[in-house]
């Protein structure tokens, strides 16, 4: 694709600290590199109506600013598959075209300039007859598909042969399709094989892994509202992904699809996949805090929260653990007896009254975050892997 994309982060982290990664053949998303030892990237869908353009451009904006790599929009209409011309040229991240049953929107998608489109074999009409004219196309535009089964569309014959949608019959139907896109010769798509049960998921997963080179797509699919989503994915992909077994993800949650792109950020980042950002370090609340830890984190996150500075703010209500911790972060503070210490990287700076914490923390924090910038170490955006060319593949 020669429109310019902005780089969605800083150096590239591609080697998770617990495990060496799965080694996977490279596919590309437009400018973003999918497998064979690239960041793990961080995907979302857009929820708008695709044939609103504006609003889809405005939530596409919101998710690049929280640090999406890649957008999903549907394409249920034939409105829908109009749209896409305008919302490819306007949107500052690759978009991927999410198609089911009707095939003709799949050639309008890669028409539009779309960089990947999901297509469900088990979904389109007459996939046999198709499949090699969409694979062509594909191959002609330069683009990549993703495919791959979710529980609920699992094929008929494979449900009743294994008995439901157990790992061996998500894995069964992947392979299947892979060897139809492979048979013709296409080689460039990713696979998911989802469910929404984090131990299904994560066994399917590791048995997929097993059997060939592919690319492989991470979700939990309809994980549940936000707290409970975040948890079954966190769960899921943590296993995988300390594995080594995953090139890009999407965290599912019945909310803002801004929340899926910061769960699956934070995921990252604890993992040692992605560089640190701002991060909170507060205890828990306990008969020994001496201050009111819960409201006090809460006010400092949501006075930070424009923050994508890498610093760590330790948030401490009592003077077990407080000093200590409060001395790791770049910014601390060590609450009790109706008073704060104010630590910068290990150094009391200052002590100061209990309703003057919150305004002291965020008075440092940014300070400190305006160095950081000033010394070079913020990117353009808050979170993300950095894009880079393919060179000798």
């Amino acid at each position: 694709m020669d429109k310019p994309f902005r780089k969605t982060g800083e150096s590239s982290i591609s080697e998770s600290p617990l495990h060496p990664r799965r080694q996977s053949r490279r596919i590309m998303v437009g400018p973003v590199p999918v497998g064979g030892g690239a960041p793990i990237s961080v995907q979302s869908m857009t929820n708008t109506k695709t044939a609103n353009v504006g609003a889809t451009l405005q939530q596409i904006a919101e998710l690049t600013a929280a640090g999406c790599d890649i957008v999903r929009v549907a394409v249920p209409s034939q409105e829908d598959a109009d749209a896409l011309p305008r919302i490819v040229a306007k949107s500052p991240i690759p978009v991927i075209a999410d198609i089911h049953f009707q095939s003709r929107y799949v050639f309008q998608a890669i028409d539009a300039g779309c960089a990947a489109v999901r297509v469900n074999p088990g979904n389109i009409r007459k996939f046999d007859e198709v499949g090699p004219s969409i694979c062509q196309a594909a191959t002609d535009a330069g683009i990549s598909l993703r495919i791959g089964v979710n529980a609920g569309s699992l094929d008929k014959e494979l449900y009743a042969k294994y008995g439901g949608p157990t790992p061996e019959a998500l894995v069964a139907s992947a392979m299947k399709e892979a060897r139809m896109f492979e048979d013709v010769g296409f080689r460039d798509f990713k696979i998911s094989v989802k469910h929404h049960d984090p131990i299904t998921m994560v066994e399917t997963y590791r048995l997929l892994a097993k059997q060939g080179d592919w690319p492989l797509h991470l979700g939990v699919t309809e994980a549940g509202p936000a707290w409970q989503g975040t948890i079954k994915s966190c769960l899921a992909f943590g296993a995988l992904l300390a594995e080594g077994i995953g090139d890009t993800i999407r965290v599912s949650l019945s909310a803002p699809p801004v929340e899926e792109v910061k769960v699956g950020c934070k995921i990252l980042e604890y993992l040692g996949l992605r560089a640190r950002h701002f991060d909170i370090i507060s205890c828990p609340s306990c008969g020994r805090a001496q201050v009111d830890v819960i409201a006090l984190a809460n006010e400092v996150t949501n006075g930070l929260s424009g923050i994508t500075a890498p610093i760590r703010v330790a948030v401490m209500g009592c003077i077990v653990n407080g000093p200590g911790e409060a001395r790791e972060a770049d910014l601390g503070v060590a609450s009790g007896n109706g008073k704060g210490q104010i630590f910068i990287k290990g150094k009391v700076i200052e002590t100061v009254p209990e309703d003057r914490i919150v305004d002291t923390l965020l008075k440092h924090a940014n300070a400190i975050a305006e160095q950081m910038e000033a010394d070079g170490l913020v990117t353009d955006q808050s979170s993300g892997p950095v894009v880079v060319p393919v060179v000798g593949e």
